[in-house]
């Protein structure tokens, strides 16, 4: 079990969310478990209160509630892609009914901010040299969704 986990708040859609999760993620990503608002709680009783769910081996917990506490920018889920292919793959998934955002960020369509993150790269930003760490910065700050292979010419 692990020390610490992550809880998504949600409006209502904390079920419709971590399947989605789980089925971009694939995998051994998947639904752990799920509890329901009784009478002693104050949500509607017998509706999905949270969902337990792991992807990549992480487990998140998934909330239902209510609509006072949004999304904000000030936390996102950083993902280690492996090939640009992967990266692409995620970026085009959360993107479709969700926004981009600067320097690998997006938002999914329920808020959540994501950082699609080329694996290796935060060695290329602290490089010992600073000339190319500094290229690797600056092409960064010039992209959307990162390009592996543009960051490694910098």
């Amino acid at each position: 079990m692990q020390k610490i986990t992550t809880f998504l708040w949600f409006d209502t859609q904390a079920e419709e969310a971590a399947n989605y999760y789980v089925s971009v993620f694939g995998g051994d990503s998947k639904v752990l478990r799920t509890t329901y608002y009784t009478d002693a709680a104050p949500g509607r009783t017998g509706s999905v209160m949270t969902v337990c769910f792991r992807l990549a081996g992480q487990e998140y917990v998934a909330l239902n509630g209510g609509p006072q506490f949004p999304f904000t920018e000030a936390i996102s889920l950083s993902v280690d892609c492996a090939t640009q292919e992967e990266l692409d793959t995620l970026w085009a998934e959360f993107t479709a009914e969700g926004e981009e955002g600067q320097c690998g960020w997006l938002k999914d369509k329920y808020g959540l901010s994501w950082q699609l993150v080329p694996h290796g790269f935060d060695e290329a930003l602290s490089d010992p040299d600073p000339a190319k760490a500094e290229r690797a910065m600056k092409a960064m700050t010039g992209m959307r969704k990162l390009d592996i292979e543009a960051l490694r010419n910098a």
